[in-house]
């Protein structure tokens, strides 16, 4: 495994800068779907971001040898945002993605070929983000308060929602808007009294700076919203049906793997990416690892979705993120589970026979 020499990063600041960087997991190279001299099949997969202590499990599962193990040489690229994520994907730049569920249900209904063949994250994360000596510890505390978020984003749009739920007017909190990379500092500073942000990015952000975040996830409103899921073209699946059966086994698990064994993940990431506090590591751990499971997933098993579910996604993608001629599209569209191995929530993970 081995981090390109482009990758630059100021974690100290809050701020992961990596628009060249490629993490290669076995043999170097990008040639998507050839085999390497070791008869391992190439394989790309980009996360929704640059690479953060979140994506520790993607790091853990590739260094533990699942992928190795269904004959796959893994190579992860940092995203710049699930849009470009999904285009990658689209475009067949890229074979994996790991994006944002309501994103990609945009891109779908604009006309993208892609399908969501593997949830991983079965709650969303959003979440309003405070610190402790804010006096912020209830939603009711955001009272007066003014919350900062970034203007195209989609917690922009979903604002509203969380609103509704909590039964607040809109004049109740002053929203400011701000570049990503600014909600950070500004929250330091004062500037605004929280953040709009996903808690498995900026909650590690603040631990990493030895401050202690306060996290009022929307998910405790009701919202039943789909997170972060793993995406393939409709080419792919039609291509290579067998590859993504196995890359989904893989996946699966070795990011149950990594939840279970998360000082193990911890230290995978930090043996690859240098600077990043253990503390800010296993706070994205719990965080990411609690999101791994709702009541559908319980039932049918890791990964899976629901017509129900994805309708619910639909729904929610055209009355508040701007999806139109949402009857188009239907569940069908959207997902499959029929490259899924489910695997019960209690199953303890082995590790694979071959590791990396």
């Amino acid at each position: 495994m081995k981090i390109s020499q482009n990758f630059r990063k100021n974690f100290g600041k809050g701020i992961v800068t990596a628009a060249a960087l490629g993490l290669t997991l076995g043999m170097a190279g990008c040639g998507s779907g050839a085999n390497g001299a070791d008869g391992l099949q190439k394989v790309t997969m980009m996360t929704d971001v640059a690479f953060l202590p979140k994506h520790a499990p993607f790091f853990s599962a590739a260094k533990q040898g699942f992928f190795k193990d269904e004959g796959i040489d893994l190579e992860i690229l940092p995203g710049s945002g699930s849009n470009n994520t999904v285009v990658a994907v689209n475009t067949g730049k890229i074979d994996f993605g790991w994006a944002d569920f309501g994103v990609t249900v945009l891109n779908q209904g604009k006309g993208a070929e892609v399908k969501q063949i593997n949830l991983v994250q079965a709650k969303d994360a959003y979440a309003t983000v405070a610190l402790a000596d804010s006096g912020i510890k209830t939603w009711d505390d955001l009272k007066g308060k003014t919350v900062a978020t970034e203007g195209a984003g989609a917690m922009t749009s979903m604002w509203p929602l969380a609103l509704e739920k909590l039964g607040f007017a809109e004049s109740d909190i002053e929203v400011v808007h701000a570049a990503g990379e600014a909600k950070i500092p500004g929250l330091l500073a004062g500037q605004w009294d929280a953040n709009l942000a996903l808690f498995v990015s900026d909650g590690p952000v603040l631990v990493g700076l030895d401050k202690e975040p306060v996290i009022l996830k929307w998910a405790d409103l009701g919202f039943e919203l789909y997170g972060n899921g793993i995406i393939a073209s409709d080419k792919m699946i039609a291509k290579d049906p067998e590859l993504v059966k196995k890359f989904n086994r893989a996946m699966s698990k070795g990011f149950m793997w990594a939840c279970q064994n998360q000082d193990q993940a911890a230290a995978d990431i930090m043996e690859e990416v240098n600077g990043l506090k253990e503390s800010a590591v296993k706070n994205a751990l719990d965080g990411q690892c609690s999101l791994l499971w709702n009541d559908e997933s319980e039932k049918a098993g890791f990964g899976t979705m629901s017509d129900a579910g994805v309708k619910n996604a639909i729904d929610t993608a055209a009355t508040y993120l701007g999806l139109e001629n949402a009857d188009a599209l239907s569940p069908q569209d959207v997902y499959t589970n029929e490259f899924i191995e489910p695997i019960e929530k209690d199953t303890k993970i082995e590790l694979p026979s071959k590791q990396s």
